[in-house]
């Protein structure tokens, strides 16, 4: 995704501080001089006279392994450090003894004794007095507790052995943190003295919805259990197995997405080369994936793997744009273009092979052992992350290693290189650029004179970035004026995708500040700049018909789409300024009808914003707009985002 923070060095953060004011300035300036002038603002549509087609994949959905977004947040598993990798003073951190009654025992860390040869630890019970009046376990505290609904089942899972020939079985039980009241129980078969996968249904009753609960794991016999892969799935989305949390995923839906960009940014490169998203390892049953350390500093589970990915764009009925590693870590490692690469360069068509190939290829054939038979869409592959971070000045030749290779195999994919090139012309450039409000105002015409001759652009991560956890309402206004620029150039913007988007909000769950839905273990929300989002997304037409503006305000912005088969126009208007603006409209070509639709984000001031506790302070409102006729002035409210939705003949 991003170098992780600070982003800057000293020297460029006070530029970007004297940037920022300086830009303040002039755009204060210029709103006192528009208000002084007395001319009228006004905005001219041709209806009947088409500019270009609007990309049928501009907007889009982008995240990776960074403020728990997968772990403990979209990724539906419940415990936490399931595999018991995540350590604190040679203890597994989230776990803990429990005695009850008079019995005793420890645990610890085995790091020699494992399920599978991906996962070689796992975690000894050593239980030294135990009765079933006074059973010894050990409990997982969950990703900041366990979420717990009513009549509710949850699906638990673990890998035991014992060196006792009559040790029973293993008793799951829900907990309540507070009255230390059992929600949901159940037990397992006898545990055996060779590894193997239990698995048990824990079914809730009327009880009180909460996150304060934990997962709890007891024996009623001394002697030793080891336990490893220990999991908890409350329902996913469309029932998946190993699959997401509904309320996200929906979420995700309601912003009308055409694709995602996966794995991610940063979680594709890894620290170190080693440290990559080496797919091979990601795929097939979960005891077979070593899980890896996140770029983010915790260890990611690996159970978000390619083929979950995939499964996530076919749930929601997009596209993926599929990011291949390219021989470029972010600490600076790299690998040469070659011989030395070629490896590399086989991974990344064996992965799109495991996405597209038919069951008579290898990976297409494993794609369908693992339960998949059909392929996935795909038209877009992404080389590498951010290369310009790389010193050593080899990305380009890497690219064209990769480019030939996979042009070479799939003709008909079309390759984004991830900064620009000067001996070879890619498919697509990728741009990223985080801003602050002011910035993002300017922003927003960067591409109006831009070259048609060169790349098409993928804007592959961007957002404006006020506001913690969360984005407020001044970044929705900043986002929402990029966007405009975004439909404007739509003929050279082909795909856009908003990063990060996931945090989960409790006290160190954050790596990276304003990220687009928030949530905790119970519930999530949208930001502004999620509700803008939506907007734009949801009134998207097909064409963008010639217009022309005079006289708008520095912080007044507009982008206007057609849709032929529905006849409709969706005028986007954006005022970040602190009073309310007025435009003259005139629409032209077509005979528009007198009445129509108007949804309304806005607030009282730019600082203004959602949270987990208030979720809903700012979301859009949708209203009867009257008055249409050929020429009709609207006004726009202080602070506001608005789009029109107007019917034609």
């Amino acid at each position: 995704m991003k170098l992780r923070l600070p982003i800057v060095r000293e020297g460029a953060r006070r530029y970007r501080l004297h940037y920022a004011a300086t830009s303040l300035g002039l755009l204060l300036l210029s709103n006192a001089a528009y208000a002084q002038s007395g001319q009228t603002a006004a905005i001219s549509i041709k209806l009947d006279s088409p500019a270009h087609k609007v990309s049928p994949m501009l907007y889009g959905l982008m995240t990776e392994e960074i403020n728990f977004s997968y772990d403990g947040g979209l990724y539906a598993e419940m415990v936490r450090n399931r595999t018991f990798g995540g350590r604190r003073h040679s203890q597994p951190a989230h776990w803990f003894v429990v005695e009850h009654g008079n019995s005793s025992g420890k645990m610890e860390i085995d790091d020699s004794n494992g399920p599978s040869e991906a996962l070689q630890n796992s975690l000894l019970i050593d239980v030294a007095k135990a009765d079933a009046q006074n059973p010894l376990g050990v409990y997982n505290e969950g990703y900041w507790g366990m979420a717990v609904h009513p009549n509710t089942t949850y699906k638990a899972s673990f890998y035991a052995k014992t060196d006792q020939a009559d040790e029973g079985p293993i008793n799951l039980s829900l907990i309540n943190n507070d009255s230390g009241k059992v929600v949901a129980s159940a037990a397992s078969g006898a545990i055996s003295g060779q590894w193997k996968r239990y698995e048990v249904l824990l079914k809730t009753g009327q009880v009180e919805p909460s996150s304060k609960n934990h997962l709890q794991l007891t024996v009623s016999h001394p002697g030793k259990v080891w336990i490893s892969l220990v999991s908890l799935f409350p329902p996913t989305y469309k029932d998946r197995d190993n699959g997401n949390r509904p309320d996200l995923m929906e979420k995700m839906k309601a912003m009308n997405p055409k694709f995602l960009r996966l794995p991610g940014g940063n979680y594709l490169e890894g620290d170190e080369i080693q440290d990559r998203f080496d797919w091979k390892t990601t795929i097939g049953p979960l005891v077979d994936r070593p899980t890896h350390p996140s770029p983010w500093r915790y260890q990611s589970s690996d159970g978000m793997g390619l083929l979950e990915f995939l499964e996530w764009t076919e749930d929601l009925d997009i596209e993926p744009v599929l990011a291949v590693y390219a021989g470029y870590s972010l600490k600076g490692a790299h690998v040469n273009a070659g011989p030395a690469l070629t490896p590399y360069v086989q991974d990344a068509l064996d992965e799109i092979e495991f996405a597209t190939g038919g069951t008579d290829t290898p990976w297409g054939k494993k794609r369908a052992q693992l339960g998949h038979p059909k392929p996935f869409p795909l038209h877009y592959v992404e080389i590498g992350n951010e290369d310009w971070f790389d010193r050593s000045g080899s990305y380009e030749s890497r690219f064209a290693q990769f480019d030939k290779a996979i042009k070479a195999r799939y003709p008909n994919l079309k390759t984004i290189a991830t900064m620009p090139l000067k001996r070879i012309k890619p498919d697509v450039q990728d741009d990223h650029y985080y801003l602050r409000a002011v910035e993002s105002y300017e922003h927003a015409s960067k591409y109006d004179t831009a070259d048609r001759n060169g790349p098409k652009i993928f804007v592959g991560e961007w957002a404006t970035r006020e506001g913690s956890p969360t984005p407020n309402l001044n970044s929705a206004l900043g986002d929402a004026a990029l966007m405009t620029g975004f439909e404007r150039n739509s003929d050279l913007i082909v795909m856009a995708s908003y990063a990060p988007m996931f945090v989960n909000v409790n006290p160190g769950g954050m790596q990276w500040e304003s990220d687009l839905i928030g949530y905790d273990a119970m519930s999530s929300y949208g930001s502004p700049s999620y509700y803008a989002q939506v907007l734009f997304a949801k009134y998207l037409g097909d064409t963008v018909p010639t217009s022309s503006a005079d006289h708008l305000s520095q912080r007044f912005f507009y982008s206007a789409t057609t849709s032929g088969a529905q006849k409709k126009l969706y005028l986007k208007l954006v005022n970040g300024n602190s009073v309310p603006q007025t435009v003259t409209l005139h629409l032209e070509g077509k005979r528009v009808q007198p009445t129509g639709i108007v949804e309304t984000l806005g607030g009282n001031n730019p600082a203004e914003t959602n949270s987990i506790t208030e979720q809903k302070r700012i979301v859009p409102v949708r209203s009867e707009l009257t008055g249409i006729k050929e020429t009709f002035e609207h006004t726009v409210p202080a602070y506001s985002i608005q789009i029109l939705e107007l019917s034609t003949d």
